[in-house]
C-alpha cells in the first residue's frame, strides 16, 4: 500500500498546479530528495499530514478566486492526494517514568485546493515512532465535528447506526491513516490527535523522537504570512532523581525543575515548518539500580475497583556494572516466507550478534523449517575461530524452503542449555509464521520452567510482519523472564533483531521478586513471572490490589556474580503520574496474551474494557468516528441553537457512527503460513488501470462509460498492441449493432408505439 499512497501523492501533486494564486505563486510539485528519486515511498508522510482526497479532478480550483480552467476528462482511481496548507500547530510530549510518552498535536489546514462550491474527502496521515499507539482524533470544521472513539461490537449498544468502511486504519505499521468524508472547499479544519510512543533507551541515555518534517508545499501561500510553532515537553521521572538534558533538535527553553521533574518549551514565528524532526535525549544520575512503588487510587467509573500500584527499577548509569555471561542458542526461522530480504536483513543481525559475543560465552545455532540444522550439537565457546566458522555456515546453510515447524528446535534449545553453569541461559527465537501447537509449545516451556533451575533459560522472541502470532511469542517470553519485540515492518527486522540481542546480553539482575503477597488480601501483577532487568532500561512493573498495602516493600534478585540482591522500596503516592493510562498498553498486551492461551471469554471481556477506559486499541474493540452536524440538528430542533455542551457530549444514537477497520494485529495466519506468503506481500493493492478495464467490461454501458474517460484506461489502452486494440474494436462495434437490433425489435418492430 505504501507505493499507492505514494503514487497518489505525486500525482496529486501535479494535479495541485492548477491551483492559482495570482502573483504569489502556484503550487508546483517539489522534487524528492535525490536519496529518494528512486524509491517508490518518497512521498510518504515524515510529519502529520492531511490531504485532499481527489476523484474528480475538475474540482480542484482556488476557493478564494476561481480561475479559468481547461475542462478534465475523466476520473483519478485510485483518487490523487493534494497535501493541505497547514497554518498552525502545537506539539506537546508528556514522559512518564522513563517508560511511555503521552502526545498531544494540534493543528490547522485549510482545504485550499477544491472549489468553493465543492466539497471533498480529507485523509490524516499519522506517522508514530516504533510502539506508537494512537488514541484518538478530533476534527473541528464549520457546522460539522468529528471525533474517534473505541466501541465495543459485542455491544447491542449502537449497532443500528453503525457503517462500515475500508478506508483508514494503518498504511504500514507506523502510519495511521483516518478518511474524514465531505469538507467543503475552502474550509478551515482544526484537528487534534492523541497518541503514546515508547521511551527508548540506549547507552544509559533516554530519548524520544516524534516525525516532524514538514515539506515546503504544506506552507500557506504568501512569503510574509506569520506562522507559529509551539513545542512543550514534560519529564516526570521518579522523584529525587536529576533529570539532565542531553540533546534536543529544537532550541527548548527550561520553564520548570524540581526533583524528578522538568519542564521545557518553544515557540517561535517561522518563515516554514519544521524540517527536523522532534528529538529530546535525557539522563538520571543514578550509580547503582534503584526504584520506587507508585500507589493510585482506582477511580470512580473505574470498572476494576481495585487499587492500583507501579513498581519502578532502574539499573543505574554505572557502565562498570557487571552483566551476567551468556549461554546463548539462536533459534532461526529458514522457512519459504522468510526468502529475499528477510533472510539476509536476518543473516546480516545475526552475524552482527555472534561478533558482539565475549570470548567466554558459549553459544549455538539452530536454523528450522519443517527440518532443523544444527550448527553443533552442543554449545562452542565464542572465540573468534568458532565466530567465523559461524557466520561462513549461516551464509551456507541459511536458504528459506520449507514448512515451520517451531517445537522441535525449542525442545533442541532447551536441551542444549540444560547444563548451563554460571551464566543466563538464552533462547533466541525468530520468526515470521504461526504454527498450529502453539499452546502445547506453551505448555512444554512451562513444565520445563516450573520443573528446571532457578536459572532456567529465558526465552527472547522476534516476531516478523503480521502473520505471526505475537500473542503466542509475548506469552513464550512472559513464561521464561525474557521479552518480545515486534517486526512488523519488514524494513525494521536487523534494527529490531540487534536491539533485541542487546537486551537480552545485558542482564544485571535475575529471578526478581516481591514480597508484598503476604501482605495484601489479593494482588495481580503484570507481567508474571517478572521479567530480569537489563542494563539497556528500566524495568517497569503494574499491578492491582485489595487491602492495605506495606509502607516498604521487598525486592530481591540474583545478581551475575550470583550473589544476593536485596533492597526495600518505599511506597509513594502518583500524584502525578497516571499510573492507569502508563500501564495500559503494557496490560492490554498481557491480558490478551492470557486470554488466547485459556481460550478465556472473561478475560476478552477484561480487555475490551480496559481498552475502552483507557483508549488504547485491543484485540477485541474496534476504533469508530463519529459526526455531528450541527446544521441538521439546528433544523431539526425547529432553529433551536444546539448548545456547546450538547454538542461535544450528544447521543451517540443520534450521531452518525463509522467503524474503521479492526486496528488489531490478530493471532497469526496458518493459511499464509503454509502457504509461505512473505510478510508484507500480503496487503489489498489498488487497482492499476489494466484490472479496472477489465472489471468495467464486466458491467453495464453506463459503467463502462464512466471507466473509459478513466485517465488509468487510456495508459491501459496506450499499452495494448494493434491486434488486441482491433479485437476491441470489433467488440464495441459488435456491441453497439446488437443493441440497436435489440432496440428496434423491442420499439419498431414489436407493434409497441412510445
Amino acid at each position: 500500500m505504501e507505493e499507492e499512497f505514494s503514487n497518489a501523492v505525486e500525482e496529486g501533486l501535479r494535479l495541485s498546479k492548477r491551483v492559482y494564486f495570482g502573483n504569489d505563486r502556484a503550487v508546483s510539485p517539489p522534487k524528492p530528495p535525490m536519496a529518494m528519486i528512486k524509491s517508490h515511498t518518497a512521498w510518504l508522510p515524515t510529519a502529520p499530514m492531511l490531504y485532499a482526497r481527489i476523484h474528480d479532478p475538475a474540482i480542484v480550483d482556488n476557493p478564494d478566486v476561481p480561475s479559468y480552467q481547461p475542462h478534465v476528462h475523466g476520473r483519478c482511481d485510485p483518487p490523487a492526494l493534494i497535501p493541505l496548507h497547514m497554518t498552525a500547530v502545537n506539539l506537546r510530549a508528556d514522559c512518564y517514568l522513563d517508560h511511555t510518552a503521552f502526545l498531544t498535536l494540534t493543528a490547522s489546514w485549510r482545504l485550499h485546493c477544491v472549489s468553493g462550491s465543492r466539497a471533498a474527502d480529507c485523509l490524516l496521515a499519522l506517522p508514530m515512532a516504533a510502539q506508537g499507539s494512537i488514541l484518538g482524533v478530533e476534527v473541528s470544521v464549520h457546522r460539522k465535528s468529528f471525533s474517534t472513539q473505541l466501541v465495543d461490537m459485542e455491544d447491542n449498544n449502537g449497532k443500528e447506526n453503525v457503517t462500515r468502511t475500508q478506508d483508514g486504519g494503518f498504511l504500514k505499521p507506523d502510519v495511521f491513516t483516518l478518511t474524514i468524508p465531505q469538507i467543503d472547499g475552502g474550509s478551515n479544519l482544526s484537528v487534534k490527535i492523541s497518541w503514546s510512543q515508547k521511551i527508548q533507551c540506549s547507552n544509559d541515555v533516554f530519548s524520544l523522537n516524534v516525525p516532524f518534517v514538514f515539506p515546503d508545499y504544506v506552507n500557506p501561500v504568501g512569503k510574509r504570512i506569520s506562522k507559529t510553532e509551539k513545542i512543550q515537553i514534560n519529564v516526570n521521572t521518579v522523584t529525587g532523581s536529576e533529570v539532565l538534558c542531553n540533546t534536543t533538535s529544537h532550541p527548548l527553553k527550561e520553564v520548570r525543575r524540581n526533583a524528578g521533574d522538568i519542564g521545557f518549551s518553544y515557540e517561535s514565528n517561522v518563515l516554514s515548518w519544521s524540517k527536523n524532526d522532534f528529538s529530546f535525549s535525557y539522563a538520571v544520575s543514578s550509580s547503582q539500580i534503584n526504584g520506587a512503588v507508585f500507589l493510585e487510587s482506582a477511580s470512580v467509573d473505574d470498572f476494576d475497583q481495585r487499587e492500583m500500584f507501579c513498581m519502578y527499577l532502574s539499573p543505574g548509569n554505572l557502565r562498570s556494572r557487571k552483566v551476567f555471561r551468556r549461554d546463548i542458542v539462536f533459534v532461526i526461522d529458514i522457512s519459504g516466507s522468510m526468502r529475499g530480504k528477510l533472510i539476509e536483513d536476518t543473516k546480516n543481525a545475526l552475524s552482527a550478534a555472534l561478533s558482539k559475543l565475549d570470548p567466554e560465552d558459549s553459544f549455538s545455532i539452530i536454523a528450522f523449517n519443517g527440518e532443523r540444522y544444527l550448527f553443533s550439537t552442543s554449545m562452542e565457546l565464542a572465540s573468534k575461530d568458532a565466530v567465523e566458522r559461524a557466520i561462513e555456515w549461516i551464509n551456507i546453510n541459511f536458504v528459506a524452503g520449507g514448512d515451520t515447524n517451531i517445537l522441535q528446535p525449542l525442545n533442541k534449545a532447551m536441551e542444549m542449555l540444560s547444563d548451563a553453569r554460571s551464566s543466563a541461559p538464552i533462547i533466541f527465537l525468530v520468526t515470521d509464521g504461526s504454527v498450529e501447537n502453539e499452546r502445547q509449545i506453551c505448555d512444554m516451556v512451562k513444565n520445563h520452567m516450573i520443573n528446571g533451575k532457578s536459572t532456567a533459560p529465558r526465552i527472547y522472541t522476534l516476531g516478523i510482519g503480521s502473520f505471526c502470532n505475537h500473542y503466542f511469542l509475548r506469552m513464550l517470553a512472559m513464561i521464561s523472564r525474557g521479552q518480545h519485540i515486534a517486526a512488523l515492518d519488514v524494513d525494521l527486522v536487523e534494527p529490531q533483531m540487534l536491539k533485541l540481542f542487546d537486551k537480552a546480553s545485558s542482564l544485571v539482575l535475575a529471578n526478581i521478586t516481591m514480597d508484598i503477597f503476604n501482605d495484601v488480601d489479593e494482588v495481580e501483577v503484570c507481567p508474571s513471572p517478572i521479567p530480569d532487568l537489563s542494563s539497556d532500561g528500566p524495568l517497569v512493573i503494574f499491578g492491582r490490589y485489595k487491602g492495605s498495602f506495606p509502607e516498604v516493600i521487598e525486592v530481591k534478585g540474583v545478581l551475575a556474580d550470583f550473589s544476593s540482591f536485596i533492597t526495600d522500596m518505599k511506597i509513594q503516592k502518583a500524584k502525578d503520574i497516571p499510573i492507569q493510562r502508563v500501564s495500559a498498553r503494557d496490560q492490554i498486551e498481557y491480558l490478551t496474551a492470557q486470554a488466547w492461551l485459556s481460550n478465556d471469554k472473561q478475560l476478552e471481556q477484561k480487555v475490551a474494557k480496559l481498552s475502552l477506559q483507557t483508549g488504547f486499541t485491543s484485540e477485541y474493540t474496534w476504533m469508530a468516528m463519529l459526526e455531528n452536524d450541527d446544521l441538521k440538528k439546528v433544523k431539526e430542533s425547529g432553529g433551536t441553537k444546539v448548545s456547546k455542551k450538547r454538542q461535544k457530549g450528544g447521543n451517540v444514537q443520534d450521531q452518525r457512527m463509522i467503524l474503521l477497520p479492526n486496528l488489531g494485529i490478530g493471532f497469526g495466519n496458518l493459511t499464509a503460513t503454509a502457504e509461505n506468503t512473505v510478510p508484507g506481500s500480503g496487503e489489498t493493492k489498488l487497482p492499476d488501470g489494466a484490472e479496472m478495464f477489465v472489471k468495467a467490461a464486466s458491467n453495464c454501458c453506463s459503467s463502462i462509460c464512466n471507466y473509459c474517460c478513466c485517465m488509468c484506461c487510456l495508459q491501459a489502452c496506450i499499452r495494448i498492441n494493434n491486434q488486441c486494440a482491433t479485437v476491441f474494436t470489433q467488440l464495441c462495434v459488435g456491441l453497439g449493432c446488437f443493441s440497436c437490433i435489440r432496440c428496434c425489435s423491442d420499439t419498431c418492430c414489436s407493434g409497441n408505439e412510445h
